[in-house]
């Protein structure tokens, strides 16, 4: 028995020798054994509500990649260790119900996500009855915010793009007549025409600006009615709303027309799903379109740190996607939230901080919160020159 009791004892030592090795002091060692929080006081919970399985998950799989990277960069805040608690929405209503119930129950302090809006919205009763601040990443539905004041987001709306699109024709191009063709019965490509016409006829002081505008089927097959009415017109930019399929097969055809004019279109543009069903008609000179994010432009201290991040661990030729860059920002626009309040602060009290938000320095630009929860931000016009996007033009908020 002695001799068990002897080996037990130096297979202890030994033991205790490499554990101690692996910490270069006993205070690294107390860090990371005996003062490790045990409870949810020394803790505090961001919930990450996204869809990690499922159609969708591909895209939310990149809105986590961005959150994950910034809580690597920023573990913790007010000296308390941050844990993410995930509740996968499976890319479905139903489960969608379901997990934002159950991360609810978990009382995260701050709820990020979720991609696709529909899933935020059958979240957003739940959220404001609980009184708990979100942050959408990517959502460009007005109805994700409109009517909840704890819901925020970090990406533009789609009326929002429209504006965008109408100060690069007048700042960039410095035009003052242009374009629209729009697909019938469709709410969101109204909305963004009606900003970008809106905008033109108020800064060039003429209600004629927009000397083409032409109506079509969505999922027609020719458009050589409309595109023949933009060569007549004579304008050189024409703002095109809608679905992705239908914008590449007009630029298809305008190209085989031979008429020389610039698409403008929104964020989907620059997902490469739109470059492939352009077959190459989408180029430089024909195609101009917002963009979150753009990893040319680092234009301030926080987006250089999320670039350097980026390449230290996905490797210097990586290019960050705009989901990415916002899902970082959401991150730490709530840490930053969190931060400023109080160790006992409510939910109502760490939305009035958001609420509050002004210049938030992120990866994405400036960024200040409006009264409905939506962005004051920076923006982005890039295009596709061969098979990379490219930056055109940068503009910061008025």
């Amino acid at each position: 028995m002695k001799i068990y009791k002897v080996t037990a004892i130096i297979l202890l030592m030994i033991l205790s020798v490499t554990v101690f090795a692996g910490c270069t002091t006993f205070d690294n060692f107390k860090a990371a054994f005996i003062d490790k929080p045990e409870d949810n006081k020394a803790t505090i919970q961001i919930g990450v509500y996204e869809p990690i399985t499922g159609v969708d998950s591909q895209h939310g799989e990149l809105e986590v990649k961005g959150i994950e990277l910034a809580h690597e960069m920023y573990p913790t805040v007010n000296g308390k260790f941050v844990e993410l608690e995930y509740a996968d929405n499976a890319s479905d209503i139903n489960a969608a119900e379901t997990a934002i119930k159950e991360l609810i129950l978990k009382k995260p302090t701050v709820i990020l996500g979720s991609y696709g809006s529909v899933y935020s919205m059958v979240a957003g009763d739940y959220i404001r009855d609980a009184k708990i601040p979100a942050i959408a990443v990517t959502n460009t539905n007005p109805l994700v915010t409109s009517n909840n004041d704890y819901y925020f987001r970090v990406c533009y709306v789609d009326s929002n793009q429209g504006d965008i699109l109408a100060r690069y024709v007048l700042e960039q191009k410095k035009e003052v007549t242009a374009g629209v063709l729009l697909p019938e019965g469709d709410d969101a490509a109204m909305a963004m025409a009606t900003a970008f016409t809106d905008r033109i006829k108020a800064e060039t002081d003429n209600e004629d600006a927009i000397t083409v505008y032409e109506d079509y089927k969505p999922g027609a097959k020719n458009f050589e009615k409309q595109l023949e009415a933009v060569e007549k017109s004579g304008v050189k930019s024409v703002l095109l709303p809608g679905d992705v399929t239908d914008c590449a097969n007009i630029i298809k055809q305008a190209n085989k027309m031979g008429i020389e004019v610039m698409f403008l279109g929104d964020k989907e543009w620059s997902d490469k799903k739109f470059k492939s069903l352009t077959k190459g008609a989408a180029t430089e000179t024909n195609t101009a379109f917002v963009n979150f994010y753009s990893a040319e432009e680092t234009v301030n201290k926080e987006a250089e740190k999320f670039l350097k991040a980026y390449h230290e661990k996905y490797g210097e030729d990586s290019v960050p996607e705009d989901s990415v860059a916002l899902g970082y920002d959401a991150y730490v626009i709530a840490l930053d939230a969190i931060d400023k309040a109080d160790d006992d602060a409510t939910g109502e009290e760490i939305k009035e901080i958001l609420k509050s938000q002004n210049e938030f320095q992120g990866a994405s630009g400036t960024i200040t919160f409006n009264t409905s929860g939506d962005p004051i931000k920076t923006a982005y016009i890039s295009t596709w020159k061969n098979d990379e996007i490219i930056s055109l033009y940068t503009m910061e908020p008025l």
